[in-house]
């Protein structure tokens, strides 16, 4: 099946992100702050509500539209990361949210009058071990009282709703390690007036994460997605379409890396010719750009097997991986055709290269990715 080009969103992102140049970013880089008017400018344009269904005031978009509109965030030269969750946090609501609960909360979320923007998951002591995180939801009549930590959760601080995943059965009462988990959806606001804390994490890129404590906080059971004990298997589809909108981004870093290298190379004059015209120069952008276009290919085909219905595990985690693979290598290439202009803030590339190497941490280091694909992929033994 051939995808879509998506040229007019293409353009139309493209010429939204025109107001935010790279000025922008280095100001609020400097400053590590979040970029309120851009998210905004997104949302006001329908961008962040694309795959809300029509019926409940969004585009109604498939997954792959949610992927150029990433990619052309990142190859403007801007950063997805502050809004992006809203967009993979959507298929949890979307697939597991009661009526009730879609027409209570999407209308707002794509008028923008409310942001589901933080994913309440990692915790310090489980890392990428979301079977064992300790954070507990234990119910009382009408409402669940949670207590515990999580860490990483990005965009908590300029969130008005969270996915929170928590522990509902202690874990030796369950069968199964995967069951017991529950997935709620907290109102912030109310949350942090009744015992919930956030502690900004400093970074090496502006990423706008925290870490989480809850001590006794009362969500309301009418705030459970789905049955109690089974949000694990709800997580897990979200987290495939996290993994593809993020490759996605990382393939518009790559774009903007090498159209960047290759502009600077063909215009950088030593010795009396373009250092483009050197196969020492020209060479590391042209494998780069190989590597990108393969990486490409993955992720179209990982959209496209989400779309379908199936089961996108082992070609997410390709895509996350050969994209963040290929954004890292294009950006190194990047700072070595400028040289010492490189690492120079007013070109912008020092911040794109600190911004694109998270992706082979998160949303998954690049050794669980192999892990996955060892075990499911290749059948091999399970290795964790």
């Amino acid at each position: 099946m051939v995808q879509p080009d998506y040229s007019d969103i293409r353009a139309a992102v493209a010429a939204l992100c025109a107001d935010y140049p790279g000025s922008y970013w280095r100001d609020l880089d400097a400053r590590m702050a979040y970029p309120t008017e851009f998210v905004a400018a997104l949302t006001h344009s329908g961008f962040l509500a694309a795959l809300i269904p029509e019926a409940y005031g969004g585009s109604g978009l498939p997954l792959s539209a949610a992927c150029a509109i990433l990619e052309e965030v990142q190859r403007a030269g801007c950063n997805g990361s502050a809004c992006h969750a809203q967009m993979y946090t959507m298929g949890t609501l979307l697939r597991h949210g009661s009526e009730a609960q879609k027409e209570r909360y999407l209308p707002p979320i794509a008028r923008g009058e409310l942001r589901l923007q933080a994913f309440g998951v990692t915790e310090p002591a489980s890392g990428t071990d979301t079977l064992s995180l300790r954070t507990f939801a234990r119910r009382e009549g009408d409402t669940y009282r949670v207590s515990g930590q999580k860490v990483w959760t990005s965009r908590a601080e300029h969130s008005d709703l969270m996915i929170l995943l928590a522990r509902t059965t202690p874990r030796e009462e369950v069968a199964r390690k995967a069951e017991g988990l529950s997935v709620f959806l907290v109102d912030m606001a109310h949350a942090r007036a009744n015992g919930m804390e956030i502690r900004p994490i400093r970074t090496m890129m502006n990423h706008a994460t925290t870490e989480i404590w809850f001590d006794d906080v009362p969500v309301p059971a009418a705030n459970l997605i789905g049955e109690e004990g089974k949000g694990f298997r709800y997580i897990l589809s979200g987290m495939n379409a996290e993994r593809i909108l993020i490759a996605a981004e990382c393939i518009g870093d790559a774009k903007w890396f090498i159209e960047r290298a290759s502009r600077y190379a063909g215009e950088r004059q030593v010795f009396g010719r373009p250092i483009g015209a050197n196969q020492g120069v020209q060479f590391p952008i042209a494998k780069a750009y190989a590597a990108m276009r393969a990486a490409e290919l993955m992720v179209h085909h990982a959209a496209e097997v989400y779309e379908a219905g199936g089961n996108a595990g082992a070609e997410a985690n390709m895509a996350k991986m050969l994209a963040a693979d290929a954004s890292w290598e294009a950006g190194n290439v990047c700072v070595q055709t400028h040289g010492g202009f490189g690492f120079a803030a007013e070109y912008d590339v020092e911040r794109k290269l600190r911004e694109t190497r998270l992706y082979q941490v998160a949303p998954i280091s690049t050794n669980l990715v192999l892990a996955y694909l060892a075990e499911h992929a290749l059948g091999l033994p399970r290795s964790y």
